[in-house]
């Protein structure tokens, strides 16, 4: 990978890690791979990292679906999951794929470098 493109995932990848948003299991592989750049064992991080980045963004229909659900009103409230529904509906209608939330809005920068992450 290249300076600047690297430049770009530490950076997106220390936003993660600081992400309010951000699950412990996307911390540590990011920080795994941060604490592997340069050295033999970045490429396996980086593996493990991309294959964590991939389990955990939010599809934004994932989002609504909970956000909507008896399950979700209990976890985020009632008023806050109305809230989160009909963000997450205006950002699907302009083409979101992926939750804009902090820790989403990192990994889809991220994931945008996938390819040269994985060589």
């Amino acid at each position: 990978m290249n300076k600047e493109s690297l430049d770009v995932v530490v950076e997106k990848t220390r936003e993660l890690i600081n992400a309010p948003t951000c699950c412990s299991e996307a911390k540590a592989a990011a920080q795994a791979w941060l604490d592997a750049i340069g050295t033999e064992k970045e490429s396996a991080e980086a593996k493990k990292y991309v294959a964590e980045l991939e389990a955990d963004i939010m599809p934004i229909d994932n989002l609504i679906g909970f956000a909507s659900s008896d399950a979700g009103m209990q976890y985020f409230g009632a008023d806050t999951a109305k809230g989160i529904v009909t963000h997450a509906n205006e950002i699907k209608a302009a083409g979101a794929k992926y939750c804009d939330c902090p820790a989403c809005a990192a990994v889809e920068a991220i994931l945008e470098k996938k390819e040269l992450l994985l060589k």
